[in-house]
């Protein structure tokens, strides 16, 4: 089953990159926030999106700090916190405020999507996380694909 997995990971990074690369240049949004109801939206990736990224590797950095039980309510100071609660407190640490629609949780949504795709998740994230065949090992694969995917973008975009 983990090889299984494994496989669907690549072959999702590469998929991933393939459409990553064929989206045209107009379909970015100016600004790195997406409008608040449009849950496809591919905001603008900024070096700020990538600190968001390793910070919430960095608050999940051991299974004993996982929430598998994710409702998306992100209290500070809790003990474990969710796929969805790492990435809200990292942006709200690193920018000071929350963005529901920041090109870090976007690219998280759209990753989740990839490899996820044939579950129809009413919230990607939340879903994600809670769903019984996750393990902490996919949550921080996801988390690296993300990071990488950002990385990839601000090569790729221009200034």
């Amino acid at each position: 089953m983990r090889n299984e997995t494994s496989h669907t990971i690549t072959v999702s990074v590469f998929l991933l990159s393939v459409f990553l690369s064929a989206a045209p240049a107009q379909a970015q949004k100016p600004t790195n926030q997406a409008p608040i109801d449009d849950s496809t939206a591919r905001p603008r990736a900024t070096k700020t999106d990538l600190e968001i990224v390793k910070r919430a590797r960095a608050l999940l950095d051991s299974p004993a700090k996982w929430n598998r039980a994710d409702n998306r309510v992100c209290p500070s100071g809790a003990k474990t916190v969710s796929l969805y609660c790492a990435l809200q407190i990292a942006t709200t640490e690193i920018t000071g405020k929350p963005e529901h629609r920041g090109a870090a949780l976007q690219e998280t949504r759209f990753v989740v999507d990839e490899i996820a795709g044939d579950r129809n998740y009413s919230h990607r994230l939340m879903d994600y996380n809670n769903d019984p065949t996750t393990t902490f090992d996919d949550i921080q694969e996801v988390l690296n694909i993300v990071e990488r995917v950002i990385a990839l973008r601000l090569r790729g975009q221009k200034p």
